[in-house]
């Protein structure tokens, strides 16, 4: 494998183990568990589970591998917690996060190492000339670090049960 291949194998390695250890934490809450706060005064389980289901519909598009399936769910990035009325049940909101997932593994599968180095969808081709770093590889390394952070604040809930 080239240097590229590996970088990009790694990422995609510790992509598909942040979302695992996430749909095993987010599967093991009942929905009794999706409303406790993170922290104190802080965002619920719930709203986490649905933050991170937008973002990484989101990357669909973002990355040219599809449109969004939830745009419903934007709601959770543009909105803080408890300012709005729920009308998705924890369920559904469950389903969506594996939905996207799987999409999200599926395009992931299509695409060659030089595939990642190509801009995404947001930055016109002009730009990316003056900015090559704006590419498929840094959305993926960024949403990557985002789930593992929010990894961070679920696991430190499931050792308090």
């Amino acid at each position: 494998m080239k240097t590229e291949e590996l970088l990009i194998a790694a990422t995609l390695a510790s992509w598909e183990r942040a979302t695992t250890r996430l749909d095993k934490a987010f599967s093991a809450c009942t929905d009794e568990d999706l409303e406790r706060e993170i922290a104190p005064g802080s965002n619920r389980l719930r709203y986490l589970l649905g933050h991170l289901t937008a973002v990484h519909d989101r990357m669909l598009p973002l990355l040219d591998l599809g449109a969004r399936a939830y745009p419903h769910l934007d709601i959770y990035l543009d909105q803080a917690d408890r300012s709005f009325e729920e009308t998705v049940t924890p369920a559904a909101l469950r389903q969506a996060w594996s939905d996207v997932n799987a999409r999200l593994a599926a395009g992931f599968a299509t695409l060659q190492a030089g595939q990642w180095l190509e801009r995404h969808t947001s930055v016109s081709p002009e730009d990316f000339a003056k900015e090559p770093l704006r590419n498929r590889f840094s959305v993926l390394l960024s949403r990557t670090n985002h789930a593992w952070s929010h990894f961070g604040q679920v696991a430190i809930l499931h050792l308090e049960k």
